[in-house]
């Protein structure tokens, strides 16, 4: 697959202006010299609906590439645009037209869904871009002294830390190992080691299982966590680190022994009755996919606004104050909030949460939970970014599958993994991540595997979950790491993932990844090509997976295989003059040689840092309107 073709991207490398409303933003295209000679070029923006294109000019050619600059009106809130690309005919042909947009090159018309977006939209706070998150479900992580002490619950089945996981219903939910926020509180220097940045807790709210999404309150930290103190504890401890904690909220159901659910289900004329979903006569409920124990909440209800997000002490605001100071929030099931049948409030509610979060801290982060396509809901105004599946992880499973592991995604037995090419890999990912403005991009969370999933180590080929690793590092998105991972810890399904933590037990260590995430990570953090970059693909074909993030202070060339190769010709990826051009390795999980093109052993993950991108400055854009293109 050639991809040394024309290329922009939302970074500032292509876009100056805010996209403010009624403001004009400047916006930049380069186009390699091996491609083609553009004659002409123009940007088609989308305003009130109708299509307008504004000329770019020709403004410099520096290492190969032509760079051209035009300006669009931001007169939207969402300012839809792509490029518009003319390329002179030979002899007779005439000329012809390419269109550039979120999702690659295309030499023909396309959906304005994939065009490139500038947004007014509040973007994730600046923390977040070369942030590393941390999940952690606390009931598995780590046990302080404390928890001895506790009883266990009654609705539990009591566990050693070395008790298997059972993994299957409804022991699954109900098995209890124990762990509490202070024994999180004792491990931040670990994760401070791993170079972690986010602390992302799965529910701290008292409930009836190990998992907690089936709330009996929003009001209080379960007592079997340590309670209110052992969170304000952790949020201080993590704080005086540099480290944010982000919970974890249902705003699509509560339990069915929460607090609201009972008032509302035993007195019709209560207020909490209207939270829910009743049928006339209170004997039945909508609930999450049909499971009573998970009563689905009703957001046309005034009051449950009120309770959940805009009051003074709502659910929404009273853990981001103090004395709790949590960061942000990580929605659950926020695809299916505010939905049912012909109801469609999603957008509204995720907008009203991300207004009370802003309102008490601008600097928090607002994450949703998005299973599938996250595009159309996803857009900033509600959710900053998304915590899915579809443009990162369920790609690079298919890319990495071992056949051999015969589960899929989610743990079903049969058929396994659908084992795909780099090729494959690129196109789901362009097309399920071409909705996303840049920041939303940036904000989305670029997970190898979560509690919900089956691990990588149990469905990837050998040495396949550091590869993605990498790739979760490098690749615009905040990388998660689910507690385990470096220790490469297996699970053939979401629940039998959510494996007790090996702490003080080597022979529980699967493989010792944490050597690898530390420089990982450390690279992350001191890369501005990462923290404010741009990013463009240069191969996608079969085993090899490339890329380059480019800022004018220094470019980072990530080469991932699956498998070993031989040959590898970067003279054609446009990184200029190659010539010394592998140097300054500061990545690799095995080894390289260079001759006739670069050979690397596989599968593996290769780094160097190169020198900045060379970008023209200085030039105003053109002004020049045309109206109509044939």
């Amino acid at each position: 697959m050639n991809l040394l073709t024309p290329h922009h991207d939302g970074s500032a490398l292509y876009v100056q202006g805010s996209g403010t409303l009624g403001e004009r933003c400047t916006l930049r295209i380069r186009v390699p010299q091996q491609w083609g000679s553009a004659a002409r070029i123009w940007v088609r923006s989308v305003q009130d609906g109708e299509p307008r294109y504004d000329a770019a000019r020709h403004i410099d050619s520096v290492d190969g590439w032509v760079w051209w600059e035009a300006s669009m009106l931001a007169m939207n809130p969402v300012a839809r645009y792509r490029f518009v690309i003319e390329v002179a005919g030979v002899g007779d042909e005439g000329a012809s037209y390419w269109h550039l947009n979120n999702e690659g090159l295309f030499d023909r018309d396309t959906s304005d869904y994939n065009d490139f977006r500038v947004t007014t939209a509040n973007d994730a706070p600046a923390w977040t871009r070369d942030a590393v998150m941390y999940q952690v479900f606390p009931d598995r992580f780590a046990k302080s002294a404390k928890a001895a002490s506790r009883p266990v619950p009654g609705w539990a089945v009591a566990c050693t830390w070395e008790t298997p996981v059972d993994g299957v219903w409804p022991d699954a939910a109900r098995q209890f190992y124990g762990g509490d926020l202070d024994g999180v509180t004792e491990k931040l220097d670990e994760l401070a080691v791993l170079g972690v940045d986010i602390v992302y807790l799965t529910p701290f709210f008292p409930g009836r299982s190990n998992h907690r999404y089936d709330a009996s309150t929003f009001h209080a930290v379960d007592p079997l966590l340590g309670g209110d103190q052992a969170l304000i504890d952790l949020v201080q401890a993590a704080h005086a680190r540099g480290m944010k904690v982000m919970g974890d909220l249902t705003s699509n159901h509560t339990g069915d022994a929460h607090e609201w659910f009972i008032r509302g289900q035993a007195d019709p004329d209560s207020v909490e009755a209207g939270f829910f979903y009743f049928n006339e006569d209170h004997s039945e409920y909508e609930s999450w996919w049909g499971v009573k124990s998970l009563p689905k909440l009703n957001w046309a209800s005034a009051a449950l606004r009120e309770a959940f997000v805009t009051g003074e002490d709502s659910v929404v605001a009273h853990w981001l104050k103090p004395p709790f100071n949590l960061d942000g929030w990580r929605i659950d099931v926020g695809n299916m909030t505010g939905r049912l049948g012909a109801v469609e409030l999603n957008h509204e509610v995720a907008a009203l949460i991300q207004a009370r979060i802003l309102e008490i801290n601008p600097e928090a982060l607002l994450l949703g939970e998005e299973t599938s396509d996250a595009g159309a809901d996803v857009d900033g105004f509600g959710w900053q970014g998304a915590m899915t599946y579809s443009n990162f992880t369920r790609p690079m499973w298919q890319w990495l599958a071992d056949p051999a592991a015969r589960v899929d995604f989610f743990g079903t037995p049969l058929p396994g993994p659908n084992k795909v090419s780099a090729d494959v890999v690129l196109a789901t990912h362009r097309d399920l991540s071409s909705a996303f403005s840049w920041p939303v991009r940036n904000a989305t969370m670029n997970a190898l595997n979560t509690h919900d999933t089956a691990r990588v180590g149990s469905l990837m080929i050998p040495g396949g979950p550091i590869v993605a690793a990498a790739m979760s590092m490098l690749l615009p998105g905040i990388p998660v790491i689910f507690a385990g991972d470096e220790f490469g810890l297996l699970g053939d399904r979401g629940e039998s993932s959510r494996t007790p933590m090996p702490w003080g037990d080597p022979e529980r260590i699967v493989t010792d990844l944490r050597p690898a995430y530390a420089a990982l990570t450390r690279l992350r953090h001191g890369s501005p090509a990462v923290s404010h970059g741009g990013m463009r693909w240069l191969m996608a074909d079969g085993d090899v997976l490339a890329f380059v993030r480019e800022s004018p202070q220094e470019s980072l060339l990530v080469i991932a295989v699956r498998a070993s190769v031989d040959g590898l010709d970067l003279g054609s990826w446009g990184l200029g003059d190659t010539s010394g051009l592998l140097d300054d390795q500061v990545f690799a999980t095995g080894d390289v040689s260079v001759g006739e093109g670069v050979s690397l052993s596989g599968p593996g993950a290769y780094v160097w840092r190169l020198p900045g991108l060379s970008v023209p400055g200085g030039l105003a854009p053109s002004m020049e309107r045309v109206l109509v293109l044939d």
